[in-house]
């Protein structure tokens, strides 16, 4: 199994980083456009493998995308990072030209790959791949929703001052501020629903702290997360590796699904060895059916900026 990464910025090595950590992929490919770094990102992880247990082999490439001929799965992390401030649909202009470039160089090498999109804006991002590159919708994932159902889960469990193991919950729609519809009146605790710990005003407050997960995490920082990302798609890149059939909401092309065609946005999706194995239709109550639809609108929006 291999794994190539575009992008060996900081959410690009911890992508690398945590799919070596947990051992299922022969190869990781790191490769970036500047000289020399991906390369040193590759030999610096390299370094750790005798301490953190893993055979997984990290190269680094400048440019070269022959180095990543025969990848099973390919993430797409290239483009500049969310400053303070800044929204993810301020990066279309630049991150578009990236996105598009990359992904044309490694369908080239790798035509039977399956493709991972986190550059940001990502379902739109999600969306230019598929419309530039041909491949069937089911090998082209947005990563959005796995990582804002992280966010979701942390903020439930610090409301419910219970361990994450306990919790579970999802956030579908748009990956962005206003975009995200967290499913408040499905998560729970160990089968129960959250709602039988937590008021609805401390629930609203759950849902909006999650809404500005990342833009919370670019004020303090200075710049995009990097940490959940990165784990974020190593779960993604396991599951498919693995064929684990787990469910994640992602970024998928929809086709009539939950009412919407012509765009991708964050639903639950089953991921296995062919990508999306299948889309999820869950029961949404009209409140969520309303916020998914206003999150499509704006996804669509964005989508419009596009040179395609």
């Amino acid at each position: 199994m291999k794994v190539t990464v575009v992008g060996a910025g900081a959410v690009g090595a911890s992508c690398a980083e945590y799919i070596a950590i947990k051992n299922f992929a022969s190869e990781v490919v790191l490769l970036d456009i500047k000289e020399g770094f991906a390369e040193g990102k590759a030999m610096d992880l390299m370094q750790t493998a005798s301490l953190n247990g893993f055979d997984t082999k990290i190269t680094g490439s400048t440019s070269d995308y022959s180095k990543t001929a025969g990848s099973d799965i390919c993430v797409i992390t290239s483009g500049i990072p969310r400053k303070p401030g800044m929204t993810r649909e301020e990066l279309i202009g630049i991150n578009a030209g990236i996105v598009k470039s990359v992904s044309a160089s490694l369908i080239e090498h790798s035509p039977n790959t399956i493709i991972i999109v986190v550059s940001n804006p990502m379902d739109t991002m999600t969306y230019l791949v598929h419309k530039t590159t041909g491949l069937p919708k089911n090998r082209i994932i947005g990563m959005g929703g796995a990582l804002d159902s992280a966010r979701f889960k942390y903020r439930l469990a610090e409301a419910l001052e219970a361990p994450i193991s306990d919790v579970d919950g999802m956030v579908i729609g748009g990956h962005s501020d206003k975009g995200m519809v967290p499913l408040t009146a499905h998560a729970t605790r160990n089968s129960v629903k959250v709602s039988e710990f937590l008021s609805e005003d401390r629930l609203n407050q759950v849902k909006e702290d999650t809404k500005v997960g990342g833009a919370t995490l670019t004020k303090l920082l200075g710049t995009s997360a990097w940490y959940a990302p990165g784990a974020a798609v190593s779960g993604l890149v396991q599951a498919i590796a693995c064929d684990q059939k787990k469910m994640f909401p992602c970024s998928a092309l929809l086709d009539g699904e939950y009412g919407l065609s012509d765009l991708c946005i964050g639903v639950p999706v089953i991921l296995g060895k062919n990508g999306i194995e299948s889309i999820v239709e869950i029961n949404l109550s009209d409140a969520e059916k309303t916020h998914l639809s206003e999150s499509a609108e704006g996804v669509k929006k964005t989508n419009g900026l596009l040179e395609l």
